[in-house]
């Protein structure tokens, strides 16, 4: 049977996906300027709640909060699942992947470029309902991102393009021609002054390589 997936911009690094169940990543609601949401208690329902690793603007508080609310499955590094304190976790590393709590959404974890308090930082890999996202948590270039193309071969890739900690918009590019997604959403920008870009020159620069989705927070996409 098939299912449209819509993938939502909570802003910066958060998105929701909504399927047959609903995927949360990098929820970072509290504190955010950019969150459409004016708190955990908007998030209604969640299923899955995914961490890619513990900088305060990834959502660590929030995930737990929404966790704890949802009755949704907290994924995360192991360090991270340890303190969360919850007791239905996946604990992961980067790796292969795992079907969270049997229920259909499989989670791999990818390398990230980065730094983390606890754990390693990591990117992550969502299927659900034959659908593969790619979000690519904070991260600069690596050649390896051809890899995650040609093992995974993302419908979408969710990709930084700020700057300063994470790709500037011509290494994103690049990582597209690497990645070869269908349909490419930049993040981790104009968030706070430090990490300004134009998504507009994101997308002339990735060009004919694929199909670039600017999301305003709160705007969503289907496929």
């Amino acid at each position: 049977m098939f299912i449209m997936v819509k993938v939502t911009f909570l802003g910066h690094a958060a998105f929701m996906i909504e399927g047959s169940k609903v995927v949360l990543i990098d929820p970072f609601i509290t504190g955010n300027p950019k969150s459409p949401l004016k708190g955990v208690e908007d998030i209604k329902r969640a299923d899955v709640v995914i961490v890619t690793h513990d900088h305060g603007d990834h959502g660590f508080d929030d995930a737990v909060e929404i966790c704890k609310k949802t009755g949704a499955y907290f994924v995360s590094q192991y360090e991270l699942v340890v303190k969360s304190g919850l007791d239905r976790v996946e604990p992961m590393s980067i790796g292969g992947f795992v079907n969270v709590g049997g229920m259909g959404v499989e989670v791999a974890f990818t390398p990230a470029f980065h730094t983390a308090g606890l754990g390693d930082p990591a990117g992550v890999i969502v299927k659900i309902d034959g659908k593969t996202i790619y979000h690519a948590g904070d991260t600069g270039l690596f050649y390896d991102m051809k890899l995650i193309g040609e093992l995974y071969r993302p419908d979408i890739a969710i990709l930084p393009i700020g700057s300063r900690f994470t790709m500037d918009v011509l290494q994103a590019a690049k990582a597209v021609e690497f990645i070869s997604p269908k349909y490419v959403i930049p993040m981790h920008y104009n968030t706070f002054d430090l990490i300004k870009a134009d998504p507009k020159e994101f997308e002339r620069l990735v060009g004919d390589k694929a199909k670039v989705i600017i999301l305003n927070p709160g705007e969503s996409f289907e496929i």
